[in-house]
């Protein structure tokens, strides 16, 4: 065998071996049985991807898909694997065919899911993060500031060790006052607007927008009044990024900045 040959062959079953340090599951039911049984919008929706590494006690990102809350599918972003960390890419169901609230319930049931059953795959229940872009990011703060869906769950909210939306609403989703009758322009802040629960004991909070001349109309300046109530409540956790440059559709250069929160957020935990 020549020395060529020998280099090749060792380099293609090192490749070879990393494809195998993670597995992928699709279609994970995180909805009970009875449910899904009753409502085959369920059955089809409320299901979820998991992506994992071989080792044992990784984070885990659970990235919910963006589209206004009445489209988008699941993902499990390029962007993050590979990185020794899980991801959790979540579908839900989507308004018109049901309130938009109601994708609120379902990714905490997946959240919620995430809790109770990654431990099996190796992973830790303590360094679960909770993100996703625009309407996923708008799902993610919602969650994570009012307490009241993942409780249903017999989950607290607080054991979520991080909340990272990109571009999400802070006042109440733009989808949920359409079904109100309210204009897009209308800033509403009320029960389902994230802004309406800031709280000092929320976990550690990173915002991430686009530039805020380049955004959808007052996406920064939403974001940035949550990281200011935040810190007025004596949340000592709150930091907003604006990537300039960048409009709305800013995942790709604010993935690195996700990670390296994970990364801070696990060094700080005893």
């Amino acid at each position: 065998m020549n020395r060529s040959f020998a280099y090749f062959l060792l380099l293609f079953c090192s490749l070879a071996c990393l494809a195998q340090e993670y597995a992928t599951l699709t279609n994970l039911p995180y909805r009970n049985q009875t449910e899904r049984n009753g409502d085959p919008y369920i059955a089809e929706r409320c299901v979820l991807d998991l992506y994992y590494p071989a080792s044992k006690d990784f984070a885990t990102v659970i990235w919910f898909h963006g589209g206004g809350l009445t489209g988008g599918h699941k993902e499990l972003p390029e962007a993050l694997q590979g990185k020794d960390v899980a991801i959790v890419g979540v579908n839900y169901r989507l308004s018109p065919k049901v309130s938009a609230a109601t994708c609120i319930e379902d990714a905490a049931a997946a959240v919620a899911w995430v809790f109770k059953n990654i431990e099996q795959y190796g992973g830790d229940p303590s360094k679960i993060f909770v993100s996703g872009h625009s309407a996923g990011g708008y799902l993610a703060s919602m969650i994570g500031l009012d307490k009241k869906y993942l409780q249903v769950h017999g989950i607290d909210a607080n054991n979520i060790a991080g909340l990272i939306p990109f571009s999400g609403h802070t006042i109440t989703h733009f989808t949920i006052r359409e079904e109100r009758g309210i204009p897009g322009h209308q800033p509403i802040v009320d029960e389902l607007a994230p802004l309406y629960h800031v709280r000092a004991d929320a976990p550690p909070l990173l915002l991430i927008t686009g530039d805020r001349e380049l955004e959808m109309l007052g996406r920064y300046e939403e974001n940035a009044y949550m990281m200011r109530m935040m810190k007025v409540a004596g949340h000592e956790q709150t930091t907003l990024y604006e990537m300039e440059g960048y409009g709305h559709g800013m995942t790709y250069p604010a993935f690195p900045l996700l990670l390296n929160e994970v990364w801070r957020i696990i060094e700080l935990r005893p």
